[in-house]
């Protein structure tokens, strides 16, 4: 997983689910090694499944070793815990100094500048979410970027489903990889009752769930 491809065209990722690098057969490329940022969240989920199926290893990030073995289960190849190891150099040991080919962020902020670090040559950082606190000064990581050719892609789904192209091979995708168990849905354990909402929210506020929380109308 030392050197290779990277990503160079997301097309479905979010809602449960994630899309990525296809050529123009609509055929995924082989990927090498990418990291999933709070990967425990349903979307990291998917995109650890989205990286095995293009063949690559995945490093996962969680803040803590709580979720640690869920990931590991969910396929990741290795997972590291951010508050408590030092992410940077982690992520370069894995990889052997190369750092990874495509990178899944959720969070923003100051973390950007970190991702940037362990990322290989002509890699793409994909930020798809709004998680840090101090969101509104996310940096551009401007050194790194001009010494390995780095593009940071903000992405919404709404890109995608607004391109009735795109949507079309997005979904066909995602069709396909549920149907051949290349994407499975993770549902958490436990199950609520509507007329238990209030403790579903509770639960999912806790932070402990594994998957989706399923509520029963």
């Amino acid at each position: 997983h030392i050197i290779g491809s990277r990503i160079e065209e997301i097309l479905l990722f979010g809602v449960g689910a994630g899309g990525g690098d296809h050529n123009s057969s609509g055929s995924f490329h082989q990927l090498n090694c990418g990291v999933a940022d709070a990967a425990s969240s349903s979307v990291g989920y998917a995109a650890i499944q989205l990286v095995k199926a293009a063949g690559g290893i995945v490093i996962a990030t969680t803040r803590t070793h709580a979720k640690k073995q869920n990931l590991l289960d969910a396929g990741a190849d290795y997972v590291i815990a951010t508050q408590e190891e030092d992410f940077v150099q982690r992520t370069m040991e894995i990889t052997n100094g190369h750092g990874a080919d495509v990178i899944f962020d959720p969070i923003a902020g100051a973390f950007v500048n970190q991702l940037a670090e362990v990322a290989a040559p002509r890699t793409t950082i994909f930020i798809y979410g709004a998680l840090s606190m101090d969101v509104n000064n996310t940096p551009f990581p401007m050194m790194a970027a001009l010494s390995k050719g780095l593009t940071v892609k903000a992405y919404t789904l709404f890109e995608v489903t607004s391109n009735p192209e795109w949507f079309e091979r997005g979904k066909a995708y995602i069709y396909d990889a549920l149907a051949t168990g290349k994407l499975s849905p993770i549902i958490d354990s436990q199950r609520f009752t509507l007329n238990d909402i209030v403790a579903a929210h509770r639960y999912m506020e806790s932070n402990q769930q594994n998957g989706k929380i399923v509520v029963t109308v």
